[in-house]
């Protein structure tokens, strides 16, 4: 299978498409077709581990790797990885609503549902490439990427990874789980900026010629390690057939039965991986777009115009503070009918005007699929504790969003159908708003996370997770700041790699 650029140019192979991140254009890769997945291979899903249902899907998009290296890929990312044995469980809060839990890896979030994957596909890609350069992951990061990435190629033979970060804008967890990273080829750098800022940044310097010159005049060759490339969106893929696979296996639904999803979305990358399985013949009825106060993907399926022009907002869901959606190009291409040239126009409109509009009849497209709400911080803490209340079952901020959101679309639209939700991180990764939530902001108004994921095991008996625990004691390694203009952070990155090397 051949991969395209969003923006109408290249023609490259799997492996190249890791390696590479982002296309010379800009553009994002896209697969030149979607494989089918027929019923009969959906029911064969049904009595395999996650392992083997991953390489099931991932060896349909990764031709130019052998089925023995995908295999081998997978068993690096998962095998032991994990807290439970199915990687990514179904948790039933009734009989239409369940939580599809990628919490489960080593750093709490979702993102280790493809950055424990990403680093061994890499290196893969660079041998088939007779890469010999370092390969220099770049990442922006709202919060749980920048550790994942971190965590995934920490100590990667042939690495590097350069993580930026909003300085204000993640979650004191977040914040420590990345400061505190270990390994001789991990870097850390706080932004003076929102994620926008870090990830416009970013992406200009893969534009930038005169610093991929620099870079590869020390022996190094940029990457991405954000869902913009496509080896970090793949992976999100398996999860969805899983999750239907593991319905289909319990009785809860009949092969054919469409099933709804609702995803927290920030940068629209977990959503178009739902909106691929669907395209790859998953039964999937509704995508449902879930949105904190940073409603900018509610207002573009609703009116079809993306729009910039609007507050930034720091809220309790801080990996979805974003107003820039990256992933959401990936699906303009499908909305333009793989118009290259007309994606170009809408994202040169989006750099220099700050907006764009894709009109009527493809907005009502959009609407056939996808339904988008969203849900403030009232909303949230709400939510989180009506769930709690009710069930027994504990969310995180960003999970409760979109609960939130499939509360308002079942009241508005009556559709009972079987839903999924898709719970992106573990409550303690943000215990401090969620024990405000169980005990009342005064409670907590002087408690640090450490003190305040004791008082949630007191109250739910559910363990802190080693991973936080640890971070009491672990030393800071990482102090480097820059400001968001495109130089400042190139100068930031030379000098990370150049101290480090």
């Amino acid at each position: 299978m051949s991969y395209f650029s969003t923006r109408g140019g290249a023609c490259v192979a799997a492996s190249q498409a890791i390696l590479a991140g982002i296309a010379e254009d800009g553009g994002l890769y896209v697969p030149s077709m979607f494989p089918q997945m027929s019923e009969e291979t959906i029911a064969s899903m049904l009595d395999m581990s996650y392992e083997e249902r991953a390489v099931c899907v991932l060896e349909r998009f990764l031709e130019d790797y052998s089925e023995e290296e995908v295999t081998d890929c997978v068993h690096q990312a998962y095998h032991g990885k994990f807290d439970t044995e199915q990687v990514a469980p179904l948790h039933a809060l009734n009989s239409q609503t369940y939580y599809l839990e990628l919490f489960h890896g080593p750093t709490l979030a979702f993102k280790d549902m493809a950055l424990q994957l990403l680093p061994h596909l890499m290196k893969v890609a660079a041998r088939k490439n007779e890469e010999k350069r370092e390969i220099s992951i770049l990442v922006a990061t709202s919060g749980d990427t920048g550790k994942a990435a971190l965590e995934g190629f920490r100590n990667v033979e042939g690495t590097s990874c350069t993580v930026f970060y909003p300085k204000d804008g993640v979650s004191e967890v977040q914040k420590l789980q990345m400061t505190t990273t270990d390994g001789a080829n991990t870097h850390v750098i706080a932004v003076h900026g929102n994620f926008d800022d870090a990830q416009t940044g970013v992406k200009a310097l893969f534009g930038s010629k005169r610093f991929i010159e620099a870079m590869n005049a020390e022996g190094r060759t940029l990457s991405s390690a954000n869902s913009i490339n496509f080896g970090r969106l793949v992976p999100q893929i398996v999860y969805y057939f899983s999750a239907y696979a593991d319905l289909l296996r319990t009785g809860r639904i009949s092969m054919g039965e469409t099933v709804n999803f609702v995803v927290p979305t920030g940068n629209f990358g977990d959503i178009l991986a739902g909106f691929y399985a669907r395209s790859m013949g998953l039964p999937v009825g509704k995508l449902i777009c879930a949105s904190n106060r940073n409603d900018v993907l509610t207002e573009f399926f609703a009116s079809g115009i993306y729009s910039t022009h609007r507050l930034f907002y720091k809220t309790m869901s801080p990996s979805m503070d974003i107003l820039v959606s990256s992933n959401l190009e990936r699906l303009l291409y499908e909305v333009a009918d793989r118009d290259g040239a007309l994606v170009t126009t809408w994202m040169r409109q989006l750099r220099e005007c700050g907006s764009y509009s894709v009109g009527d009849q493809r907005r009502e497209w959009l609407s056939s699929l996808f339904y988008a709400g969203c849900a403030d911080d009232s909303d949230t803490r709400t939510e989180i504790r009506a769930v709690y209340s009710e069930y027994g079952y504990l969310m995180d901020p960003h999970t409760a969003v979109a609960s939130k959101v499939l509360r308002d679309y079942r009241l508005k639209t009556g559709d009972e159908t079987v839903t999924v939700i898709v719970s992106t991180a573990s409550p303690y990764k943000f215990a401090p708003d969620v024990c405000a939530v169980l005990q009342g902001k005064e409670a907590v108004r002087h408690l640090d996370a450490f003190a305040c994921s004791d008082i949630i095991y007191s109250l739910t008996e559910r363990p802190v997770p080693p991973q936080v625990t640890a971070l009491r004691d672990k030393e800071i390694m990482h102090f480097a700041e820059c400001e968001k203009d495109p130089e400042s952070m190139a100068h930031a990155v030379m000098e990370a790699l150049g101290h480090k090397a």
